[in-house]
């Protein structure tokens, strides 16, 4: 194949785990695909091998002294960038087809914009993007004749299912959740969760911050708020279900009363390469699936009442406006704050209940507004963590 037929990506985030799997399709590819820019943020030592490996054009990374050990080791194969407004310059450039956004957190928000106003496709890894500006990037999307591909597996099997079937005709979309780690517990067995035990996913290697966040059921509650942008299908036709084997990723009940459901090992190579081949499918095979050897696939409502995330999330999509913005700015503030030990588990749900509650939402005329609202939530949060009477309430 010839080099100009090889779609050039952007891997944002690339040595995080969404990142090293995008990396794995590409090695897998090598006629469909190659990597011009990547971005990571401290692993200066991946990011030299990765440059090594890969021959970027650019990198941007993010910590200042990562940046510096980079530049001295592979500054003759590539240009290194650092900086806040790194991985938007290189976002904005127009050479490349492809921008796999797989950043974690708000952080993904002003790259993504940059990318769709320069036209390029979108294969977003990075929910909260759609979280806090779903309607405005729907716009957008809409405006520069930009595709958006899902890459988180449950957006990724809905948009599967959906393949030849008209959009009016859902009637609900079904995300499964595998309960994380704590399915069972109670609020009084929450407690006293450490974050050790809080990182221990059963079938999915992730981040900390996603793993935690599946702990809580807040990823689920982000992944309705990206659906209803995704799939322009309202809050009340989105519902959740608890399926601890992971291995139907989502269903779509249809107004005839059929269900359509998407299949696969808890391997997110596969919606990763689903994302950058459509509306081809690839044929390169990764984990295969022997239902006689998995042998029973079950279902239970997801428990709202230890885990009130879900629900918050609801309340954030119906408020509208700043509201899901303040949804995820104190999520990420707690969730650190947690990780560091300075926040008890059921702190994180208190914590952001307490900000939907305190923090003004506002209606949405601009990209400002978003920041401001995230500015104003994570002081307000961090503020608010160091408070006695909170930490105690909390426990």
């Amino acid at each position: 194949m010839e080099r100009e037929h090889i779609n050039q990506l952007a891997i944002f985030g690339a040595t995080g785990s969404i990142g090293q799997s995008t990396l794995e399709v590409v090695r897998r590819n090598p006629h469909a695909f190659a990597v011009r820019y990547m971005s990571g943020n401290s692993n200066a030592d991946l990011l030299c091998a990765m440059v090594r490996e890969f021959r970027p054009a650019a990198v941007a990374v993010s910590d200042p002294a990562a940046a510096e050990v980079v530049r001295a080791a592979v500054g003759d194969i590539t240009e290194v960038l650092d900086g806040e407004l790194a991985l938007v310059e290189l976002a904005g450039r127009e050479d490349y087809g492809t921008m796999v956004s797989s950043l974690v957190g708000f952080a993904g928000l002003l790259p993504t914009i940059a990318a769709i106003r320069a036209g390029h496709h979108i294969a977003l890894a990075n929910k909260e993007t759609l979280v806090v500006a779903g309607e405005l990037i729907s716009t957008l999307l809409s405006e520069h004749s930009v595709q958006l591909l899902p890459v988180d597996s449950e957006h990724s099997a809905v948009y599967q299912c959906l393949v030849g079937e008209p959009r009016e005709r859902i009637a609900r979309i079904i995300l499964t959740a595998s309960g994380g780690p704590f399915r069972g517990w109670t609020v009084e067995q929450l407690l006293h969760v450490t974050p050790q035990e809080a990182l221990k996913h059963p079938n999915w290697s992730m981040g900390s911050k996603i793993t935690i966040d599946s702990a809580t059921l807040m990823n689920k509650g982000l992944e309705v708020i990206e659906a209803r942008w995704l799939f322009d299908v309202p809050a009340e036709r989105i519902d959740v279900l608890v399926h601890p084997q992971s291995i139907v990723h989502s269903l779509v009940e249809f107004t005839d009363g059929s269900v359509k459901a998407q299949l696969g090992m808890p391997d997110m190579k596969l919606p990763i390469q689903y994302a950058l081949t459509w509306p081809d499918r690839g044929n390169e095979r990764y984990t295969r699936m022997d239902l006689a050897t998995i042998g029973s696939l079950t279902f239970e409502a997801p428990d709202t009442t230890a885990f009130p995330c879900l629900g918050l999330a609801y309340d954030a999509l119906e408020a509208r406006g700043t509201a899901p913005t303040v949804l995820n700015a104190a999520n990420e503030v707690a969730v650190a704050a947690f990780l560091r030990g300075e926040l008890p588990f059921t702190g994180i749900p208190a914590l952001i209940d307490h900000c939907l509650q305190h923090v003004a939402h506002r209606a949405v005329r601009n990209i400002e507004d978003i920041v401001e609202s995230d500015r104003e939530t994570r002081a307000h949060a961090t503020a608010h963590i160091s408070s006695l009477s909170f930490y105690q309430s909390a426990m």
